[in-house]
């Protein structure tokens, strides 16, 4: 992990359990395995990690022979866990479904304002700083009876689904690993990508990032969502491509919420920057500030699992990568 997330996580109360369930050294942070004490790594049995962490290789983990398991107390193991670790029979657990809780959150603020075209109104009433006919320019608009496309029955898109129960919403799902009647156990309707592209008042983007679905919404998708439409995106940046909405939102026929951008962080003169109809944000829709605590925490929780026999709560297998952000 980073030295600046390792110093957020020390001074956190949950951090402090983590040396009442395990022998460790709170202080010490490796960020490269080829310059971390060799004796140390030696005598590592469960690595504790977070974004940034170093990829462990073939030959980090030659440099590591105890190491049984890796608690990673962020979202996504791919960054750093490679296939050498499951080769090696070395257990691997994730706070991802807890840094989930956080996305959905900002996923449901952002369907919630868009049915009320809330920066549209914003826009305009900064603008005019006057009275706004609402009923003229936003009759049409508001959360009953609007129609949310859920992309991906991920983590975050089943807590999404879960969020939007009490609203007056009709709820579409698709996802290629989604039975349909789980779908309807879910509480939404199983439906194509191309139909729920079509139906969708705001279309929420939660798949995994794969070289299938690089470009998901193109120029061809992007066309077949309706006139006004918002696009939310708090996935991956690549699923989205960049042209193609930036056409639609430069046109104004489409709004979009952009947590995440391909490229992550667009060019100075991107129009995205200043368009009324765009949300754009520096990727904050997951774990931020105090919400580090939870994912800290819970994977304490796994450390102390480890240290009683016990198995993890919140397993990562090689089978899982393909369909993980």
């Amino acid at each position: 992990m980073s030295a600046q997330i390792h110093g957020m996580l020390r001074t956190d109360p949950a951090f402090d359990r983590l040396t009442e369930v395990a022998t460790v050294d709170p202080d010490l942070l490796v960020t490269d395995f080829d310059s971390a004490e060799a004796a140390v790594l030696a005598g590592t049995e469960v690595l504790f990690t977070h974004w940034g962490a170093p990829r462990l290789t073939e030959d980090a983990l030659r440099r590591m022979p105890g190491l049984r398991a890796v608690v990673h107390a962020a979202g996504s193991v791919k960054a750093h866990v490679t296939d050498a670790v499951w080769q090696r029979g070395i257990t691997v657990s994730s706070a991802a479904a807890a840094n989930a809780l956080p996305v959905a959150e900002f996923t449901l603020a952002a369907i919630l304002f868009a049915n009320k075209r809330v920066l549209d109104v914003a826009h305009t009433y900064r603008t005019e700083r006057a009275p706004i006919d609402l009923l003229t320019f936003y009759g049409g608009y508001g959360n009953h009876r609007r129609t949310v496309g859920v992309v991906g029955a991920s983590r975050v898109g089943r807590r999404v689904i879960e969020l939007l129960r009490p609203f007056d919403l009709d709820v579409l799902v698709h996802d290629p690993f989604l039975a349909p009647k789980d779908a309807e156990a879910l509480g939404a309707e199983p439906a194509g990508l191309d139909d729920l592209a079509r139906r969708s008042h705001v279309v929420s983007v939660h798949a995994p990032e794969l070289p299938e679905t690089r470009h998901m919404f193109d120029d061809r998708r992007l066309a077949l969502m309706r006139d006004g439409a918002t696009l939310v995106n708090t996935a991956r940046g690549s699923l989205v491509d960049t042209g193609a909405l930036t056409r639609e939102l430069v046109s104004g026929r489409l709004h979009a919420v952009l947590d995440v951008t391909d490229p992550d962080v667009l060019p100075p003169d991107s129009p995205l920057h200043d368009l009324p109809n765009v949300l754009l944000t520096p990727h904050i829709a997951g774990s931020l500030g105090n919400e580090l605590g939870r994912m800290t925490a819970w994977a304490i929780d796994e450390v102390d699992r480890y240290a009683r026999g016990l198995p993890f709560a919140h397993p990562v297998g090689p089978d899982e990568l393909s369909r993980l952000a």
